[in-house]
């Protein structure tokens, strides 16, 4: 079982104070951040691409290489790329760099993004959605298996037998499929082969157990051994040295986050009886004190069947002392509790 962080870089005000942190100054927070990680003996950190004012994760690889440079171990990625917003031969040539630089440690999860913003921001019409995924998709797999490639779609200009540079450390540079639930993206992952990322912030996680079985049936029937296809789930939580403690301090910028988004979303207000159902153990949230947590990741990964747990934090604006305790509780105190638990369960 791989445990690890992954953030958005999330610049909203803080609800103690009414003020917001700058940009700036929460970049050098989540590049602290990665090195407790790091330290901690976490196995993976990730962070966002949003393009707006609540978000300083637009350029996730520069933050990751930020990362890379303070780091020994722990593994990279982005969560997501918004795949169909950019050009797929800057990406790979961005994390193939992130992978030089860290030495083989860099990941991509590719997505469309739970936010739309991307695409006007870059002159993409919404009504190519989907085809704009899979051939931006398709394009970044060519560039991955083969140092030169030839390339015509309907939505990036063509190319003959050019190389792409640098080529990664890795060989291949891992590749995942991020998804919310949709059926069909899980599919997709599963015939492609690639591992596949779950995005569960609501309701009860044991529904998304339908969507593995569909992603793991795509694998098998698409030729691929689905035992050896990784699935991991990120979802929000937070761990403090108590449950109340971390209840107390989590519920309100959650709350305030939850409510600022759905006003844009048309979701109901977010009460503290939901945020409480949330966190009981069918329940989406991990928040809680090293014992609770762990035994949910574990319970979870029983019904749901993942390898890579990540957790989410902070949701809103929370004191930077707050998240660095949480990591710290996360890699010392979590992870060996969940490690050990997967490990007698397997003997």
């Amino acid at each position: 079982m791989e445990i690890g962080v992954d953030t958005f870089v999330e610049t909203t005000p803080d609800v103690h104070t009414g003020k917001t942190i700058s940009h700036a100054e929460r970049l050098r927070e989540v590049v602290e951040e990665i090195a407790l990680a790091d330290q901690v003996g976490l196995d993976i950190f990730g962070v966002g691409e949003h393009h707006r004012k609540e978000f300083g994760d637009s350029a996730s690889v520069v933050v990751l290489a930020a990362g890379a440079a303070v780091t020994k171990n722990i593994r990279l990625t982005s969560s997501v790329t918004v795949l169909s917003a950019a050009d797929p031969v800057r990406v790979f040539q961005e994390f193939a760099t992130l992978d030089g630089i860290s030495n083989g440690r860099a990941e991509i999860i590719v997505g469309r993004g739970s936010m739309v913003d991307a695409f006007p921001l870059f002159g993409y019409d919404l009504n190519d959605y989907e085809e704009l995924f899979e051939q931006k998709l398709e394009l970044l797999l060519k560039l991955r298996d083969s140092e030169k490639v030839s390339w015509k779609g309907g939505h990036r200009p063509a190319f003959t037998n050019l190389g792409v540079y640098p080529r990664p450390v890795q060989s291949p540079l891992p590749v995942w499929i991020g998804s919310g639930g949709n059926p069909e993206s899980a599919i997709r992952a599963g015939v492609l082969g690639l591992p596949l990322v779950l995005a569960i912030i609501g309701g009860s996680p044991v529904q998304f157990a339908p969507i593995v079985k569909l992603y793991k049936e795509a694998a098998t029937r698409a030729g691929h051994d689905a035992s050896k296809l990784p699935v991991a789930v990120h979802s929000l939580g937070f761990v403090a040295e108590s449950t109340s403690l971390a209840v107390d301090r989590y519920f309100p910028p959650t709350q305030a986050s939850m409510n600022m988004f759905g006003k844009e979303r048309g979701w109901g207000h977010y009460s503290r009886a939901q945020f409480d159902a949330s966190r009981s153990l069918e329940g989406a949230l991990y928040v809680g004190d090293p014992e609770t947590v762990a035994n949910k990741i574990v319970y979870m990964s029983k019904r749901l069947g993942f390898s890579r747990f990540f957790l989410h934090l902070p949701v809103g604006t929370m004191p930077h002392d707050e998240v660095l305790k949480a990591i710290e509780l996360l890699g010392t105190e979590v992870a060996p509790r969940v490690r050990e638990q997967i490990a007698r369960m397997k003997a």
